[in-house]
């Protein structure tokens, strides 16, 4: 697939014959294919608002965003289609039969994914349980093209309910697994700020305008704009709402006191990507077990996450914190020469999950689990020596090690060269990482207070 016809499926510009499938095996990984090009695009914005100004740009931030969208694809590898494992069980029982390859198929199948979608991603909001894998999706308190790559390995179990009704019109398996790539796809683009107004396109397409309230998390942002790719179903179940731009300031025309906050309510102080995939369920259980009757334990897990006993299903929007753009923002830094480094070792990551992926069917599952092992531990440790973990630095030396051994008896890459180059950048990155560790100045011991 040439480059352009990567950035025509991020648009859902494509082919519908070339995206037509027999069978689940034959559709293409479109979203790990076209994952070069999305972070390329992520680059390119990067450096378009550095060049002109016209925001922040946090790069612990990105690269926790992009860290999460590795984490996702890797996981994909393990968990292929798990939400849609009954889908099969159901399309057996279908009432009508659609021909896989005529072209009512191909659209009744985009139309019914994406108004699947939108109930499914309403569902991730008003069910606490839900919430609790979508929530990384809405964790950057930036709003950029490396946003969209913030996805939970969890919430595709919660999706089987919402994509598994269309098995009973016909809809064969191979089209909503294409579909809802390219619903995916199709959603990277409209987390940005560049972009204003479309227009006329505004009143059908999701865009950046209505996305952008969508992460909001002002009172007024919350549970709006849950669209995939035609924003129509929000306007037909009531949970539209415009963007509002307030008075235009200045010549970048930044939105005045309507600006809105990005990130959650309670907003982590973190980048490590593991424990943002997964902090949240201990809050959800907490709160369910601190209940006084099975019925409002019941209900803290599947009622919305501003649940409490008493209020409405949602909770009582009275009580929700009212967020606003100027509180401040997480940003450690650990110095320029320790995030280049970090920006290095996910592009070796970012390779090394590359050819895990292309290579998958040919390698043994112990093979597998220790390159998988590898992606997450880089992951892990470029989020922990951001939030300045004591012991990351030692830790991040030892994976560097360990895969400088593994390499030497081990072929990474299918050229000896590459896996030569791998290993001594690795083994440098020891070095550095060790010099480091060993030239940090100790904390200094608290002084006892005076009596």
């Amino acid at each position: 697939m040439s480059v352009l016809e990567k950035l025509g499926m991020i648009f859902y510009v494509v082919d519908r014959n070339a995206t037509t499938f027999e069978r689940p095996e034959e559709v293409p990984k479109y979203i790990n294919e076209a994952l070069p090009v999305l972070f390329m695009l992520v680059v390119v914005e990067w450096v378009v608002n550095l060049a002109t100004g016209r925001g922040r740009v946090r790069t612990g931030d990105v690269l926790t965003s992009a860290g999460h969208g590795l984490l996702y694809e890797t996981s994909k590898l393990t968990f292929v289609w798990t939400e849609l494992c009954l889908y099969d069980w159901v399309y057996q029982r279908r009432l009508i039969d659609l021909d896989w390859s005529a072209p009512v198929t191909w659209w009744v199948a985009a139309i019914g994914a994406d108004f699947a979608f939108y109930w499914y991603h309403r569902a991730t909001h008003e069910v606490n349980l839900a919430w609790a894998a979508h929530q990384v999706h809405h964790s950057s308190q930036d709003y950029n093209l490396s946003t969209a790559l913030r996805q939970s390995v969890f919430q595709r179990l919660f999706s089987l309910p919402a994509f598994t009704p269309l098995a009973l019109l016909g809809v064969p398996l191979p089209a909503v697994i294409v579909h809802i790539q390219l619903s995916l796809l199709y959603q990277f683009w409209i987390h940005t700020e560049m972009i204003d107004s479309l227009g006329p396109l505004e009143w059908v397409l999701n865009t950046p305008s209505h996305h952008r309230v969508h992460h909001g998390a002002n009172k007024w942002c919350l549970d709006k704009n849950y669209a995939g790719v035609l924003i129509i179903w929000d306007r037909l179940f009531g949970t539209f709402e415009a963007e509002r731009r307030g008075k235009k300031e200045g010549k970048e025309g930044k939105r005045g006191k309507e600006q809105i906050a990005y990130g959650l309510v309670d907003q982590p102080q973190a980048y490590n990507t593991l424990w943002l995939q997964l902090f949240y369920y201990k809050a959800v259980f907490e709160k369910a077990l601190s209940m006084e009757t099975w019925g409002d334990f019941f209900k803290a897990l599947f009622y919305g996450p501003g649940w409490s006993p008493g209020s409405p299903r949602l909770g009582d929007p009275a009580t929700f914190t009212d967020v606003q753009a100027s509180r401040p923002l997480y940003n450690p830094r650990p110095g320029l020469w320790q995030e280049i480094y970090l920006v290095v070792q996910y592009i070796i990551t970012l390779l090394v999950q590359q050819l895990l992926v292309m290579n998958y069917a040919s390698v043994s599952w112990a093979e597998a689990g220790i390159l998988m092992a590898f992606v997450v531990a880089t992951l892990v440790l470029i989020g922990a020596i951001y939030d300045g973990w004591e012991w990351a630095e030692w830790l991040d030396i030892a994976r560097c090690i360990a895969f400088v051994f593994y390499a030497y008896t081990h072929a990474i890459t299918p050229w000896p060269a590459l896996d030569l180059a791998l290993s001594l950048c690795l083994a440098l990155s020891a070095l550095h990482q060790s010099y480091r560790a060993l030239t940090r100045p100790t904390k200094a011991p608290k002084r006892k207070k005076a009596h």
